[in-house]
């Protein structure tokens, strides 16, 4: 199946295949909700999103799954190498690490402008120094380079029907929505990390602040106040992606299955949220695997009748 992916998109070179199918097990293996709607593109389109995905994935990696007793030093210099080759593979179009391969060979087939890449390792570099946000221009910043970028590296891959700048601010807003629901559903493994993904104004107005956050966690329950705090932020959420749903007809008609999964899946988290009444300190939200499918086969029948 790999093969005939990578022969759709034209790619005959077996270090470059090599390449993508390395990133390709990346997104299977970490990234199954992912991985799974890109099953609805074509095959010719699936190389170029596994081989943004792999990137991305592996400077997260860097940041939030360094072996135990990784210094900060450490992770730095681990993210300023990775830096030096995005760079110099972006404007070689070469590299001798596979996924970077990958990647350049995606932004040079696609044209996707480097400066999306150098916003996104800005945010994680930002995790290095940053571990709460003031309020939500703060954390927007955060999020333009750690999710809104993703949404717009991919567009050209999805194709429009629309004038890019015209569908480019539905594709951030997705990539937003898809960032702020794993905020509200990581909160405890977060706070772990030392960190808080949440506008701490916002909070503050439902008497929230780090030190109960901090107390849910340890007692693995959702004070009050804190599950009001949550509802707010899950609405905000909630609106981001009824605004994002609007580009989906922007999209080439054999990219919209996908996106529309994708969307439907994800957002379905936050159901799972609400329906746990906001206990994301005692268990992590998930969508199951049966309803997975569910909504992915109707979907698969929808991506086959586009393409023809």
């Amino acid at each position: 199946m790999i093969g005939a992916e990578l022969d759709a998109a034209g790619l005959t070179d077996p270090r470059l295949r090599s390449a993508y199918e390395r990133c390709r097990e990346l997104n299977a293996r970490h990234g199954k909700t992912y991985y799974l709607a890109t099953k609805l593109l074509t095959r010719a389109q699936r190389p170029a999103i596994h081989a943004l995905y792999g990137f991305a994935r592996w400077a997260d990696d860097i940041v939030d799954a360094a072996p135990p007793g990784t210094g900060r030093e450490q992770v730095a210099a681990g993210l300023a190498e990775l830096t030096e080759g995005l760079s110099a593979g972006l404007r070689t179009g070469h590299s001798d690490d596979p996924i970077l391969a990958a990647l350049a060979d995606t932004a040079a087939r696609y044209r996707i402008a480097p400066a999306l890449f150098e916003d996104f390792m800005t945010s994680m570099r930002m995790d290095l120094e940053v571990t709460s946000y003031p309020d939500r221009a703060a954390l927007d910043t955060y999020v333009h380079g750690s999710a809104e970028v993703i949404g717009l590296q991919v567009l050209p891959v999805l194709g429009t029907v629309a004038p890019p700048a015209e569908a480019a601010p539905y594709a951030a807003a997705l990539g937003k929505a898809f960032q702020l629901t794993n905020f509200l559903r990581d909160v405890a493994e977060d706070l772990d990390r030392g960190r808080v993904y949440l506008p701490a104004d916002e909070l503050a107005a439902f008497g929230v602040d780090r030190p109960l956050l901090a107390w849910c966690r340890a007692h693995r329950r959702t004070d009050p106040r804190v599950r009001a705090a949550l509802a707010d932020q899950h609405a905000t959420t909630r609106a981001i992606y009824r605004f994002a749903r609007g580009g989906v007809t922007m999209l080439h008609p054999v990219s919209r299955p996908c996106v529309a999964t994708a969307l439907a899946l994800y957002s379905e988290i936050l159901d799972r949220i609400e329906d746990a009444d906001f206990a994301v300190f005692a268990h992590r939200a998930r969508v199951g695997k049966a309803r997975r499918l569910r909504v992915a086969i109707p979907a698969l029948v929808r991506a086959w009748w586009a393409r023809r």
